[in-house]
């Protein structure tokens, strides 16, 4: 006998569509091409359905599918008009059930609408995938004979400095210090990257630049050869630089980065490092810095570097009359030496470019992107670093960006381009201008209030958001937002910490600070590894990309930049987390449910998270959290989740204070139902597989 009373009202748990591939077909629509839209309802509950499109249209829907609970609903259509938004009407028994994005709901308001973005089509291989970032200069030295040289050059008014102690963490001044991490270095690790997992490597930013964290580019054109190879080199003599007060005398400096035969060389290394991470499955993905570049870039040329070189010009910051004057918007006509150029958030080696006032670079930029896509460097896309703030408005931002997608795509089609932005991002993520987003606004924060209690600098507390499964719930789901397109967060950037924000295990012992206030040795003092796991749990198995920063992996911790910045403790790594990384990660890409499946919210209350992830025909897996210090009794109709009404569920792991299980008993399903005991600070991973599914990779 089916679970449902036929006699009864329709249950509304039983209703579902989203727009994954179960639902949606194809998944990535084109304008003016047919799709299909599903509808699940309980079997024999209903009398019949409609899909209601945002011009007041209905389209009546038909049965195409059912199994001993459920009916499938279907039409197909001619898409004529972007955006596609459309909801449900289904009729039973005389009433009318309005379903939407946010369940049954008497009034539809427009963030109740589905939100399809004919055109949009990302790369398939970035949906899903399992990626890791890398901050070079702290990830492995594979070359000593590149490293920076301490006083080599000066940095914002004082000598650089070479960290020789591995281990040691970063100073206050961080961005000055060099650990002599390189790209030979990611080379050597790549055979650890792949046993790991690991499908893509996004890289901090590896372009010529004085600083540590290079984010404020010198030149566009090459490679770091402080993180490449350093062919041709020139002793100074002792103190020689000590006794400069400018770069423009750092001879060995001068060398290093302009001599031709080194910039030549790096860039072939990097060309290398792509083809051996494709050898093994591995995608690279570069760091691009287009809002603003150096203080050192020839163009603003502000240590007055490049214009003593035999071809050189003077740079705007010299001269009012220089080639790049118009890159730069400047306050006051007070050359030379003019130092009141926008930059920013008024970091003077940050100069602001100026799109707006110069076609020229915009084609600049607009071939870079093109550049290193395309052969013999054939990196895989670009992560947009403040993509936002590019321009002097949001219009030409607007412009500027579907410029630059259409110049990358043209040149490679499966390049990824996502984007760093703080803020809403829906205008952004309509097609045309960024595939996603890092996703630090409906995943990194959600996740770290409600496991942790913290934000994500560990800067202050969030105790409202603190074990609250409906204040998770409505920061993932973005229920508040119009015109939120759910596809471009099945490839979001879904990372626990980076490169700009505390570390998830330090976030863990809940102090309030920076290293600077606390000291480096507390970012480890009272972490809970128990919690860290749930949260490794809850990104292996949410929709979008799992994002490790390197040595989260391995237990590394750390405050807030750049405390966040410490090296990868190779020999010292936190080997059953390390484990445990990467059983999460094997279960990940062979699961068609973790991959591309549908999400589907589980009861809960205080303290815990429940939810399934699930492949029509082909698997479900249901996940628990429970953050209180008490053992919770768990009940819950899996039936929704298209989980058998008589089953059993395998126990894949267990995660709790006392550490990792990974041979568990099955869970009974009874009647649709589970029934277990959660226990304190826990997370459980459960799954069903048709028994006719054949393995795969989940792609």
């Amino acid at each position: 006998m089916s679970f449902y009373d036929k006699a009864r009202e329709p249950d509304p748990e039983a209703f579902f569509s989203d727009t994954t591939a179960d639902y949606l077909s194809p998944a990535w629509p084109a304008l003016f091409s047919m799709v299909e839209i599903r509808l699940r309802v309980g079997k024999g509950e209903v009398d019949s359905c409609f899909l209601v499109l945002a011009d007041s249209m209905f389209l009546h829907m038909h049965p195409v599918e059912s199994d001993s609970c459920f009916t499938w609903y279907a039409v197909r259509f001619e898409i004529t008009k972007s955006p596609l938004r459309y909801y449900f009407e289904i009729v039973s028994g005389g009433r009318r059930y309005r379903f939407t994005r946010r369940g049954v709901r008497n009034t539809v308001r427009p963030a109740d609408w589905w939100h399809v973005v004919p055109g949009y089509h990302p790369p398939a291989w970035a949906e899903g995938a399992v990626m890791y970032q890398i901050f070079v200069d702290r990830f492995c030295n594979g070359d000593s004979s590149n490293d920076v040289l301490t006083g080599e050059y000066r940095y914002m008014g004082k000598p650089v400095r070479r960290v020789r102690d591995w281990g040691q963490p970063p100073s206050p001044e961080g961005y000055r210090e060099f650990y002599g991490g390189d790209l030979q270095g990611v080379i050597e690790k790549l055979d650890y990257l792949q046993d790991l997992g690991v499908e893509a490597v996004y890289l901090n930013p590896v372009f010529l630049s004085p600083s540590s964290h290079k984010y404020d580019t010198q030149d566009y054109e090459h490679i770091d050869p402080h993180f490449g190879r350093i062919v041709r080199d020139r002793k100074e003599p002792a103190g020689a630089q000590k006794r400069s007060r400018t770069n423009r005398h750092a001879q060995q400096y001068l060398t290093r980065v302009t001599d031709p035969a080194n910039l030549a060389a790096s860039d072939r290394l990097f060309a290398g490092l792509v083809r051996e991470a494709h050898a093994r499955g591995i995608r690279v993905i570069l760091d691009g810095v287009f809002n603003h570049c150096g203080s050192f870039h020839r163009w603003l040329d502000g240590e007055k570097i490049y214009e003593q070189m035999p071809d050189g010009r003077k740079g705007a910051r010299a001269s009012g009359r220089s080639p790049y004057a118009a890159y730069f918007r400047f306050s006051r006509d007070t050359w030379p030496s003019n130092g009141t150029y926008d930059a920013w958030w008024d970091v003077g080696t940050l100069p602001k470019l100026y799109y707006e006032n110069s076609e020229e670079l915009c084609e600049y930029i607009l071939r870079i992107g093109r550049k290193w896509v395309s052969p013999p460097y054939n990196a895989d896309g670009w992560r947009l670093d403040v993509a936002a703030d590019l321009g002097y408005s949001e219009s030409f931002n607007h412009r500027f960006w579907k410029r630059f997608y259409k110049a990358v795509k043209e040149v490679r089609p499966d390049a990824v381009i996502l984007a760093e932005n703080y803020a809403d991002s829906r205008k952004w993520l309509q097609g045309g201008e960024w595939d996603t987003i890092m996703n630090y606004e409906f995943f990194m924060e959600p996740v770290t209030y409600f496991l942790t209690g913290m934000e994500k600098h560990s800067e202050a507390r969030n105790e409202a958001g603190y074990g609250d499964p409906d204040a998770f719930w409505h920061a993932v789901l973005y229920q508040d937002l119009e015109d939120m397109p759910d596809a471009p967060l099945r490839l979001s950037m879904n990372e626990l910490s980076n490169h700009d924000h505390s570390r998830f295990l330090t976030r863990t012992n809940r102090m309030i600070g920076r290293a600077q206030t606390l000291g480096t040795a507390a970012a480890l003092e009272g972490v809970h590894m128990e919690v860290m796991r749930q949260a490794v749990l809850l990104q292996m198995t949410w929709t979008g990309a799992p994002t490790i920063y390197y040595g989260d992996e391995a237990g590394l911790g750390g405050f807030t930049d750049p405390d966040n910045r410490r090296t990868y403790p190779w020999g010292q790594e936190d080997r059953e987390l390390l484990d445990y990384h990467r059983f999460l990660i094997r279960i990940r890409r062979t699961s068609p449910a973790l991959r591309r499946g549908s999400i589907l919210r589980l009861p809960d209350e205080d303290g815990v998270l429940a939810y399934a992830r699930f492949a029509k025909g082909k698997e479900a897996c249901v996940v628990l959290l429970n953050i209180n210090y008490i053992p919770i009794k768990y009940e819950a109709r899996v039936l929704y989740a298209q989980i058998p009404e008589e089953t059993e569920l395998e126990c894949l792991l267990r995660t709790d204070r006392e550490g990792v299980q990974t041979e568990l008993p099955r869970v009974p399903v009874r009647d649709g139902w589970i029934s277990l005991t959660l226990p304190p600070e826990s997370g459980i991973l459960l799954r069903w597989s048709s028994p006719v599914q054949s393995p795969g990779d989940g792609r």
